[in-house]
């Protein structure tokens, strides 16, 4: 019997960590841990997690938001299928002392494979715009900025 349904994993997103700004490493809680991920050693992880799931695993995602738009799109060849994070206002990479995640414009990783002549029917929905605004308001909006509720604490 064959079903449309999917179940299981669908796709692995091996995450750098980011040391930076992490209380394990700025306190040094875990010896030997290190301040960054050489590039190498991420672009060996893609190529392995590619060999070692494949067909159990169809899609491997690169994190631009945790490696950079540069490296994620060296990860894209080294084994991931995916680039994702195309996030508006990350707050737990960069709270950890990434230095991405505040913004990608699409025009910067994607190309244009077709244009429309006219808008369709509904852009957006409704109650996007109606919660959030426009993205000019979302982005210059403090509401949904990371703030350390701990700050002054420690």
């Amino acid at each position: 019997m064959h079903s449309s349904f999917v179940s299981g994993f669908t796709e692995f997103v091996p995450l750098s960590f980011i040391a930076a700004e992490a209380p394990m490493y700025k306190e040094s809680l875990v010896p030997g841990i290190a301040a960054s991920m050489p590039d190498e050693e991420v672009l060996r992880m893609y190529a392995v997690s590619r060999l070692m799931l494949h067909p159990w695993i169809a899609n491997i995602q690169a994190s631009w938001v945790k490696q950079g738009p540069r490296l994620a799109q060296r990860c894209l060849q080294a084994g991931a299928n995916d680039f994702g994070g195309t996030l508006m206002n990350e707050s737990i990479s960069t709270s950890a002392g990434a230095p991405h995640g505040q913004f990608l414009h699409p025009a910067a990783t994607y190309r244009t494979l077709r244009s429309f002549e006219q808008e369709p029917a509904e852009a957006e929905p409704s109650w996007i715009h109606d919660r959030f605004g426009s993205y000019g308001q979302l982005i210059a909006s403090q509401e949904f900025r990371f703030r350390d509720r701990h700050e002054g604490c420690r």
